[in-house]
């Protein structure tokens, strides 16, 4: 690899902006292709395909073989309430590769205790999340069914455009909650973001079978194509 290649590699990484390395396998000419820059490259298919797994790998175009060789953001998860449905989420993200982050102001639910070896911010959203610099790879998870605290939590997830948005609550509560957040600036299109009630439709009743479901949506979203995605909408 070039230098110059390999600085500007170091660069996008440093920054959370993914980015691909693509290498003729048998000239071994690079180049390196990033996110933004996707839809205009003749390899924007199988580019957006790679990323979207999260994989490395060998792809045949127009005669040439090629290797894609991906550097995506480490994906991270902040859920905000220290609640039951936390508790078996947790490892069961960190067990898939998630950054884990808890938040909760409330020190009876956040404590050490009830969330072992894991980031936990006793704090009020805002002054909580700022700081853990939130981006498009982030899953954003809002538990507490407390408006004081889910509704100020949501509003910085949609100015971080945060890949997956998901809220607990019924359909009512989230209704509810819509109108509270419209209130507050956000738009039709920002609520259109919020998986509610959230996780999949699976018959989920323990805090555990609830964390599943929240965690197959969170894959779906991840991993599904944009077609697949909207027809199970």
């Amino acid at each position: 690899m070039k230098l110059a290649t390999l600085k500007e590699l170091n660069t996008e990484r440093a920054a959370r902006r993914p980015v691909i390395l693509v290498t003729d396998t048998a000239s071994g000419e690079q180049r390196l292709v990033k996110a933004t820059d996707f839809a205009a490259d003749p390899l924007s298919a199988e580019l957006s395909k790679q990323l979207r797994m999260g994989k490395s790998g060998n792809v045949e175009v127009g005669g040439k073989k090629l290797f894609l060789n991906v550097y995506a953001p480490t994906a991270r998860m902040v859920i905000v309430g220290a609640v039951h449905i936390s508790q078996a989420l947790v490892p069961l993200a960190r067990s898939l590769g998630y950054d884990v982050t808890v938040v909760d102001p409330r020190t009876a639910f956040a404590s050490p205790e009830r969330f072992p070896d894991v980031p936990l911010i006793a704090e009020w959203p805002d002054v909580a999340l700022p700081p853990l610099n939130i981006d498009h790879y982030t899953a954003f998870v809002a538990l507490t069914h407390d408006p004081k605290i889910d509704d100020p939590a949501l509003l910085h997830a949609f100015a971080r455009d945060c890949f997956y948005i998901g809220a607990l609550g019924s359909r009512k509560t989230h209704a509810r909650r819509a109108e509270r957040l419209k209130a507050h600036g956000a738009t039709d299109a920002d609520i259109a973001r919020i998986h509610a009630p959230i996780g999949l439709s699976i018959g989920a009743v323990s805090p555990s079978e609830i964390a599943v479901s929240i965690m197959a949506e969170i894959t779906a979203t991840l991993r599904l194509p944009k077609e697949h995605k909207e027809a199970a909408a």
